[in-house]
Order: structure tokens, then C-alpha cells, then sequence
């Protein structure tokens, strides 16, 4: 079963080669004839090296990008990809609980297929308004060796993810991905203060800006300067003046948005960089001027 705003998309090389390897957990970024970038889990099988599968879930309200999908793209059309990039690492671990709310089932659907190949102990639980909402239904149905709970708001009421992961055995690595409420509720739980027990979140919108302060960028080869606020992202200010800046994760681990710094020192806030390359580059979307201003090379 598939949700009647979801479009899955089965993506091939254009001359049959293969695909670069992925492990779950995975995304690509999809760069569309607009220009829009976006984040897309694969949600197939890591061994199948010649597909790559993503759903979208249509959002009349955000940004544009599964608009575009839903109703410009079609069988044979040729869409640019980069990657695969994992930031939803998938740990060895003796016990998996998954937690899904809606769209956010697709990164967990080869975790489960990978636990259950291995004979893991797992259990899922997935999350919605309603089951004409959860896509996949019919496919998780097929697998039989962990806990499949199925738990439509409309039936069950609001999920409690206290009670949900309430006495998860000790070393169980849960991970959580659906909307961003689910997943601060998921790190907020008991479960999640437990020293054996490990909650991963995965999320492609930015990161909220954290004791940040206002800032000044002088971008040399392009002639702007532009003012960085409080509570903005010094990519997101770069953007007004730069539209087409390159980007991707918005969260300081792939490396897109690397940039070489002229002059003014570097609050460092990245998961990439080492401290060599810290010396001259800066990661736009999450790292921020120490002082009051910085020179990049843009």
C-alpha cells in the first residue's frame, strides 16, 4: 500500500552502469530542472546496484521541491544526483527499535530488511494520522522476523514514546525519523538517558542556530557583503546575494558548501573538517564568524 500523496521513483544510470554503493541509511541529493536541491532516503535494496528508490511525499506548503516532483517529473526524464551520503549512521547492535512517523519510514525500510537477514532482534513501530497516510504498509507486512506495530493516530490516539520505549533491552540502538517533533520527543524519553542505549535521529532541514550572534561577511570575488543575524545561517545569508551557492546536507557533515577564508577567525561548528582544513575553510551552513566579521572566497 502507498499513500495517495507519496510517488516513489525508481532512478537508473543512463547507460546501465552501475550505481555507487550505499549502506542503510543512505540519501542522495536530487537537483531539480529549477535549480531546487533536496534530500531523498533510499529506501531500496543496498546488494540491487542498479536502482536506486526514493518516495516523495507531496507538501503543497513547503518549499517547492516534491511539488516539482509530483507534477514535472515523469518515466524516462533524466534528474542529476549526488551521492550517496550517510548522516543516519546504521551501528552493529544486538537489539533495533525503529520509530517512524509517515514519509519517515523510507531510510528505516532496509534497516529492517538488514536486521531481519541477520536474525537482529528488531522491532518497528510506525507512526501516522492514518494508514491511507503510511506508505509501504503491504511491504513491511512481508516481513516476519521482529514486531511490526502499526499505530494510525485515528486508531490508537497520539503516540506516548515514552510508554513506547519503555524496558528496550540494554545495548538497543533506536532510530527515529519523522517529523521534527517525534524526534525531540524520541531524545526527551527516558530510554534515551540510558548509558547502553543509543537514539539516532535523522533530519534534512537546517539545524536551529545555537548561541549565535550577528556577523558581517565580505565575499572578495563576487564584490557583496552581507549581514549574517543571530539566527541565521551564514549559507542562508550568502544565499540572498548568491542564489546559486552550492549546498547540500544544511547540517555541517558533507562538505558541499565549503568555502576558503581570506581573513577573520572561524567559530568552527562542522563534522567534516580537520583541524588542518579548519585553517583556511569554513563550512557555510553551520559555522559562523568568531568575531565580527570574515572574508570568504566567493
Amino acid at each position: 500500500m502507498r499513500a495517495a500523496d507519496v510517488v516513489v521513483l525508481t532512478l537508473v544510470a543512463p547507460y546501465g552502469e552501475r550505481l555507487p554503493s550505499w549502506v542503510p541509511g543512505a540519501h542522495i541529493d536530487v537537483l531539480l530542472p529549477s535549480g531546487r536541491q533536496r534530500q531523498y532516503s533510499l529506501n531500496g535494496d543496498p546488494a540491487d546496484r542498479g536502482t536506486y528508490r526514493i518516495a516523495v511525499r507531496h507538501l503543497p506548503d513547503g518549499g517547492g521541491g516534491s511539488d516539482e516532483i509530483h507534477r514535472d517529473v515523469a518515466v524516462g526524464d533524466r534528474l542529476r544526483v549526488r551521492g550517496p551520503r550517510n548522516a543516519f549512521g546504521y551501528i552493529d547492535a544486538p537489539h533495533y527499535v525503529f520509530v517512524a512517523g509517515g514519509i519517515g519510514i523510507t531510510p528505516l525500510l532496509p534497516m529492517v530488511a538488514d536486521a531481519e537477514r541477520r536474525g537482529i532482534d528488531w522491532r518497528l513501530v510506525y507512526l501516522g494520522r492514518s494508514r491511507a497516510t503510511m506508505p509501504f504498509l503491504d511491504e513491511l507486512s512481508a516481513h516476519r522476523g521482529g514486531r511490526l506495530e502499526i499505530r494510525p493516530d485515528d486508531e490508537f490516539g497520539v503516540a506516548d514514546l515514552d510508554l513506547i520505549l519503555t524496558d528496550v533491552p540494554r545495548g538497543t540502538a533506536i532510530y527515529v525519523c519523522g517529523p521534527p517533533p517525534l524526534m525531540a520527543a524520541a531524545l526527551n524519553t527516558d530510554a534515551a538517558h540510558e548509558p547502553t542505549v543509543s537514539v539516532h535521529t535523522e533530519r534534512f532541514s537546517p539545524l536551529p542556530v545555537q548561541h549565535g550572534r550577528p556577523f558581517r561577511i565580505r565575499l572578495r570575488r563576487s564584490g557583496h557583503t552581507v549581514d549574517v543575524a543571530a539566527d541565521e545561517s551564514a549559507l542562508a545569508a550568502i544565499g540572498r546575494v548568491l542564489p546559486d551557492v552550492a549546498y547540500s546536507c544544511r547540517q555541517g557533515f558533507c562538505g558541499t558548501c565549503a568555502v576558503a577564508v581570506h581573513a577573520g577567525a572561524v567559530d568552527h561548528r562542522d563534522r567534516r573538517l580537520s583541524p588542518a582544513e579548519r585553517e583556511t575553510t569554513m563550512l557555510t551552513c553551520v559555522s559562523r564568524a568568531a568575531g565580527d566579521s570574515l572574508e570568504l572566497d566567493l
